[in-house]
């Protein structure tokens, strides 16, 4: 039978039609019995007393203002599991792209450790059903990605200094189920947040799909408590007022009263579907420029949409006198859903807004 998106636990036992194929700097193409024939690479001198088959190309080089492809599929398939890894200082700066069925713009465009929950460049772990970061720095995708006529993943780097990268694509060459849509991903990022304005995760999502996921990096730049906005999706032709809207910003990702536990301290979480796994403090509780990351995937209560789709998120915080106050921090973000081809363009991500100093 051809991939099915349905569990993966229920569908265990099940025989398939499918073959696993895995690209890696050891097997760049992923053919049948490809891996590990390397005479040269960036473990050559490393492997110089033990030759071919003995760990000769783990990596490879990306230098400033290069691309690297590092898987180009035919036919179709699904890719089940991306692993990859790289020094911290090329998180932000290491473009990720994907791009299904011959396409010439991508599905996919995030800064690589954005895409992984990571988007301040300083490693925080995180154990969830779809993204694992673990010690120290593996970034884990298992998000099912299907294609009917060829995929291409590209990594650009945008920074100034060469980016050693590690990596493996494992997939499955089948044939895909008609009603299976292709997964996409985008970064924004509002830098500071107009005052009065929502910080808009995702817009101008034409076609019929699903919402499975929403990444945030939060900075505060203002003391006391932030997280009060409402995140709220407008689903096919919603105008002024939604129809999901949300309580709080920690209501949406799983947490309660300021994720304070015990009073007076933030807690750190990484649950399957949802988490508050970041916390980069300078000094204190409530004290401005503290950093945060945090996590919702809609896996069991994906958000279907027929037409259109909206996201957007308020910042907000308390007045002295009980009033709310609208807050203008740092909010980056990564929206993740599927849908029916053809996409709106994805913007082209610059140094300049990708800066966290």
């Amino acid at each position: 039978m051809g991939y099915q998106a349905i569990s993966p636990l229920f569908n265990l036992p099940m025989l398939g039609t499918g073959r696993s194929r895995s690209i890696s700097p050891e097997n760049f193409t992923g053919e049948k019995g490809g891996g590990g024939r390397a005479t040269e690479g960036t473990g050559t001198q490393a492997a110089r007393d033990l030759g071919q088959g003995w760990k000769v190309s783990p990596s490879i080089v990306i230098q400033p203002e290069e691309t690297a492809v590092l898987a180009n599929i035919a036919g179709s398939g699904v890719i089940q599991h991306f692993w990859i890894t790289t020094h911290t200082q090329h998180w932000r700066s290491l473009i990720l792209e994907m791009f299904w069925d011959q396409e010439s713009i991508p599905s996919v465009r995030v800064p690589l450790g954005d895409f992984f929950c990571h988007g301040w460049s300083e490693p925080a772990g995180m154990q969830s059903l779809m993204v694992a970061v673990n010690p120290r720095g593996g970034f884990n995708s298992y998000w099912p990605m299907p294609f009917r006529d060829g995929a291409r993943i590209v990594l650009s780097n945008i920074g100034p200094k060469d980016a050693v990268v590690y990596y493996q694509i494992d997939y499955c060459e089948d044939t895909v189920a008609p009603e299976a849509a292709y997964f996409h991903a985008q970064w924004r990022r509002s830098h500071p947040l107009t005052t009065m304005q929502s910080h808009v995760i995702a817009d101008e999502i034409r076609g019929q799909g699903h919402w499975v996921g929403t990444y945030l990096a939060w900075q505060t730049n203002h003391t006391g408590w932030w997280g009060e906005g409402e995140v709220k999706f407008y689903l096919d032709g919603d105008d002024e007022f939604p129809t999901i809207c949300g309580t709080g910003t920690e209501d949406y990702f799983g947490g309660a009263w300021d994720f304070e536990q015990p009073i007076g301290h933030y807690q750190a979480f990484s649950a399957p579907f949802s988490g508050f796994h970041q916390i980069i403090q300078p000094d204190g509780l409530y004290q401005s420029q503290t950093r945060f990351g945090m996590y919702r995937w809609h896996v069991a209560d994906r958000i279907q949409f027929q037409q259109d789709l909206k996201v957007t998120i308020q910042a907000l915080g308390w007045r002295k006198d009980g009033r709310y106050l609208p807050l203008q921090d740092d909010i980056a973000s990564v929206a993740y859903w599927y849908q029916s081809e053809p996409h709106h363009p994805l913007a082209v991500l610059s140094p300049d807004e990708l800066d966290n100093t």
